[in-house]
């Protein structure tokens, strides 16, 4: 497999204007100290130095844009879902829900073993492991009514207990994927080009728990990029596990675009998947709401 573009451009170091920025100040401010030899020595000798400066980078790499859309939350996954199933299990699961979606390099695989390359595909740093999402073309002709398929799919399997409260409001007009998740899975689609199913590095929402969607989307790495309701409803019909009762963490899709014409702004709601009088369900909010009970899923591509 060819290596995967980036989103963003490679890390910086401090060969890079940036990061010889970042030297310079450090170097002014030790300048303009005046130090003596005995002085410097003492600077030079004190241990932490390494540490702070490791502090203040952990403390600030993130945008402080939105930073009050924050909430301090302590829910997670309580329904017995631990990590992604193996690849051959999502995507058997997938093909009996949409025969329609072929199953390419996976058809002659034995169900005890995926393809030599998932043995090697390293998960970067914030994913959970490896999730198998058919490309929505696949599944319908426009990305709204290829989340309705899927949308109509979890009501059936979970035997109508599910309510979609945007019933009938699923449409190009109205629900779209951000600029930067369509890039990303149009560069996932490109390098994966034999495959219907994709195989993509995510999280189920726990590492942007507490906060906003749009502070969720400030603060994500460069190889980062939200998952909107297409691709979480498929993990959630690959891992029924993951959604059973209220107290699970709320799903935000932070890759989708919703258009409320009553919201006053125009694509400022998110879709989610919450709970409501015992039943799953499907809804959009406002993008600038922080709960502790709702999480941003998310995808990666590998960096260079």
């Amino acid at each position: 497999m060819a290596p995967m573009k980036t989103l963003a451009p490679s890390t910086v170091t401090t060969r890079d204007p940036k990061g010889l920025k970042f030297v310079s100040i450090i170097e002014a401010a030790y300048n303009k100290a005046g130090l003596s030899e005995e002085e410097a020595q003492c600077v030079n000798d004190t241990p932490g130095l390494s540490e702070r400066v490791t502090g203040f980078i952990a403390d600030n790499r993130a945008s402080n844009k939105f930073k009050n859309e924050e909430v301090a939350s302590n829910y997670g996954y309580l329904s017995d879902y631990k990590a992604p199933k193996p690849i051959h299990e999502q995507v058997k699961i997938i093909h009996q829900l949409f025969r329609n979606v072929s199953w390419g390099l996976f058809r002659n695989v034995s169900w005890g073993y995926f393809r030599p390359d998932e043995r090697t595909v390293a998960v970067p740093s914030g994913a959970e492991g490896l999730f198998a999402i058919p490309k929505w073309q696949t599944i319908a002709p426009t990305y709204s009514e290829a989340i309705q398929k899927v949308l109509d799919a979890i009501k059936k399997v979970r035997y109508g207990k599910f309510v979609n409260y945007r019933d009938g409001q699923i449409n190009e007009q109205r629900l779209r994927q951000t600029a930067k998740t369509k890039t990303a899975f149009d560069m996932l689609g490109d390098e994966q080009k034999d495959h219907d199913i994709l195989v993509v590095s995510a999280q189920f929402g726990i590492r942007h728990r507490g906060r906003s969607v749009r502070r969720a989307r400030e603060v994500f790495s460069q190889n980062e990029f939200g998952l909107g309701a297409f691709a979480v409803g498929i993990m959630i019909l690959t891992h029924a596990k993951r959604f059973q009762h209220y107290d699970d963490l709320w799903i935000d899709c932070a890759g989708d675009e919703f258009d409320d014409p009553y919201a006053g702004v125009r694509f400022a709601q998110a879709p989610y998947f919450g709970w409501h009088g015992g039943a799953a369900m499907f809804n959009a909010d406002g993008f600038s709401y922080a709960y502790e009970s709702c999480g941003s899923a998310s995808a990666f591509v590998p960096q260079n």
